[in-house]
């Protein structure tokens, strides 16, 4: 239990040819004659003892064949600290973190160890926590590398909780980015102006808003000027500089100007300026169904390191983007 494992099982009702198919996850159950396997999506598969053939014990996680080494604990404190919350208390090891229902990221808890209670007891407090607060609560947890939270997502799932949201974060070596496009007109600021924010897909930013995007270790954000004087910017980004990584967010272009490389100078411009502080790798998130930045990441050096989800208590409702 708790182990990834790689599992071969009979086909039901399977085409002719077709008699086994493989699956490959952590074990999170074994009940009542059914294996839970938590691929590494996310994505949950049960298996019927009866159907099983073979299994056996697989290493943690594939080697990595490119890219910076990582833990996806280190992974996930950088990106913590790149989009702080303007509150949060600890629950043991766990961060609750709430920022008046901006963004999941900056409104869920991160559960990163024990939270010193039982699991029911953490859940409770954390419920009330944001109830306290207005919000619903949510807890964000990853799965698909050594040390993520395969068995907590079972759970969770198991005490109704619902997975509303799954992204990816990858990883890549910085230099490659920042030589993919030269010096341009892109401008460099400490701080979201009015242009800027005039780009950024959530209009109408709040002043809680701007502080999770103005706040983290060193923050940089990057314009590409519009056109015509007045006009919103061509193209933005942001990039958060901590230690060795630099974790770039928010890299929009105005749609009538997509596919002329202004996102690539962005985030080149950006990459420059995370190694003149000493960065050395890059990091991203990226939603699954994002094929056309999964192919423009792929294409600068990244890859993929984990998927990550947002667990919505149960009877709670959604809120809007």
């Amino acid at each position: 239990m708790g182990k990834r494992v790689s599992v071969r099982s009979l086909i039901e009702h399977a085409a002719p040819g077709e008699k086994f198919t493989d699956t490959v996850g952590v074990l999170t159950s074994w009940d009542n004659g059914v294996l839970l396997i938590t691929r590494r999506d996310g994505e949950s598969v049960r298996i019927a003892e009866s159907a099983l053939v073979a299994g056996k014990v697989v290493p943690a996680a594939p080697a990595r064949r490119r890219g910076p080494a990582a833990s996806y604990e280190e992974l996930a404190r950088v990106a913590a600290r790149a989009w702080r919350p303007v509150e949060s208390e600890r629950l043991g090891d766990w961060e609750l973190r709430a920022a008046s229902g901006f963004t999941r990221r900056a409104n869920s808890v991160l559960p990163l160890g024990d939270p010193g209670v039982s699991l029911d007891e953490a859940l409770d407090t954390v419920r009330r926590w944001y109830g306290e607060r207005g919000l619903p609560a949510y807890v964000q947890t990853a799965t698909g590398a050594e040390g993520t939270q395969e068995l907590l997502c079972a759970e969770l799932e198991e005490r109704g909780w619902v997975r509303e949201v799954t992204a990816e974060l990858w990883v890549g070596p910085l230099a490659p980015v920042a030589d993919l496009a030269e010096p341009s007109a892109v401008v460099l600021s400490r701080e979201a102006d009015e242009a800027w924010l005039a780009r950024y897909q959530r209009k109408g930013v709040s002043e809680v808003a701007l502080r999770v995007l103005q706040g983290g270790p060193s923050v940089w954000f990057a314009t590409v000027p519009g056109a015509a004087e007045g006009a919103p910017p061509a193209a933005i980004g942001r990039c958060v500089v901590d230690g060795r990584w630099a974790g770039f967010a928010a890299v929009e272009v105005d749609p009538d100007l997509r596919r002329q490389g202004l996102g690539t100078a962005v985030m080149a411009a950006l990459a420059r300026r995370a190694l003149d502080e000493g960065a050395s790798a890059a990091w991203l998130q990226v939603e699954a169904e994002n094929e056309g930045a999964r192919a423009l990441y792929a294409g600068m050096g990244f890859a993929a390191h984990h998927a990550y989800h947002h667990y919505r208590e149960p009877d709670a409702r959604a809120p809007g983007r």
